[in-house]
């Protein structure tokens, strides 16, 4: 792994005296995943790569798990429509509101419309325009602020507490972290009947899982199903260089805050959370088997990579993890297959065209 450097460290540091609420259970996951059937898809493992991939371990392909399509075009739809669900009718009949850098948004917007939920969206101004569209889409009012996701969630308590609706926070919270949480559930589900079938294309014995960490609640809820199944799996997280507070929060052992300045470097602005939660940074301790951080560069050639041998495409976020498998496979368990989970595929044409423009003047 890359070491942190001082320049990258947050100026402040927030050291906080942890809750002890329960840690999610599988069985939350799994009553997650009954909610959510006929909602969301369940993605499938597909075997992508070719000879000249071949890592410096051997291993020429990895599976993919494409949340990108998913109907929102990411995976926030899971944790999104189960917090949602869970609201009582009173809650119901005043409206939500989140604060969100994207997908996260589309994803409460159009939980919000299936339930018949007034929602209210907190956004960065400097928000991908294929996101607001997607949130403008399923009817969701939308109020611009300032880039720091700390302005963001003030300002959507502020309108919690005036107009008396339910905040619901991106990832810190156990209902958006049991709905994410079903992705991983998948996962070892379909690893396990892959091995067990007859003549299985899956190896069998232990495999990595790759997962890309913004505010922790994918990486939380993937890494509780995947660990409760299967003890043997090994789930990493990924982070871009730029926004690496995750892999120092859990290096130290305290949660770590990056400022908006700092995260803000990164193309995957859906991993420009300034720090973990409390709720999440305890999942990740617990389950987390390490952080594999990756360069912009990595993940531009990463997102070539899916375009042109796998016909998908990806925003940064979604390609961190297919990116730490392309380039830091010394990081990587020496043994068994890998998972890559593809968290989202919404990106602007535009900033798309640019992106890959780069990653083939770097070689592809």
């Amino acid at each position: 792994m890359h070491p942190a450097s001082d320049d990258l460290r947050a100026p402040e540091e927030l050291r906080v005296e942890l809750e002890e609420e329960p840690l999610v259970a599988l069985d939350e996951i799994h009553a997650a995943a009954e909610r959510l059937r006929g909602i969301t898809v369940h993605t499938p493992l597909l075997r992508f790569g070719a000879p000249q991939l071949g890592d410096p371990l051997g291993r020429t392909r990895a599976w993919l798990k494409p949340e990108n399509l998913q109907p929102i075009g990411a995976f926030k739809l899971r944790g999104a429509y189960n917090a949602l669900s869970l609201l009582s009718d009173e809650q119901r009949s005043r409206g939500v509101v989140t604060a969100s850098s994207g997908n996260h948004g589309q994803g409460v917007a159009r939980a919000a419309r299936l339930l018949g939920i007034r929602a209210v969206v907190v956004m960065p101004a400097d928000t991908p325009r294929v996101k607001i569209k997607g949130v403008e889409s399923d009817d969701a009012e939308i109020v611009m602020v300032g880039p720091s996701s700390e302005e963001r969630v003030s300002s959507a308590r502020e309108i919690a507490k005036t107009d008396g609706l339910a905040f619901i926070h991106s990832y810190d919270h156990r209902d958006i972290i049991s709905g994410q949480g079903t992705a991983g559930l998948e996962i070892a589900r379909d690893i396990t009947e892959l091995q067990d079938a007859p003549g299985g294309t899956f190896p069998a014995g232990p495999f990595t899982v790759l997962v890309p960490i913004g505010g922790g609640g994918l990486a939380s809820g993937v890494a509780t199903a995947v660990k409760s199944m299967r003890p043997d799996a090994t789930v990493l997280g990924v982070e871009p260089i730029l926004a690496a507070d995750a892999r120092q929060s859990l290096q130290e052992d305290r949660i770590v805050s990056w400022t908006p300045d700092q995260t803000a470097r990164t193309s995957a602005d859906g991993m420009r959370t300034t720090s973990l939660g409390r709720l999440t940074f305890r999942h990740l301790r617990h389950w987390l088997d390490g952080v594999v951080v990756v360069e912009e560069v990595e993940i531009f050639r990463a997102m070539l990579r899916a375009q042109s041998l796998g016909r998908m495409v990806l925003e940064p976020s979604g390609a961190t993890s297919l990116a730490a498998w392309l380039f830091h496979a010394e990081e990587l368990p020496a043994d068994g297959p890998v998972v890559c989970l593809l968290s989202g595929g919404n990106v602007d044409p535009a900033e798309y065209g640019r992106w890959l423009d780069a990653a083939r003047a770097a070689g592809g």
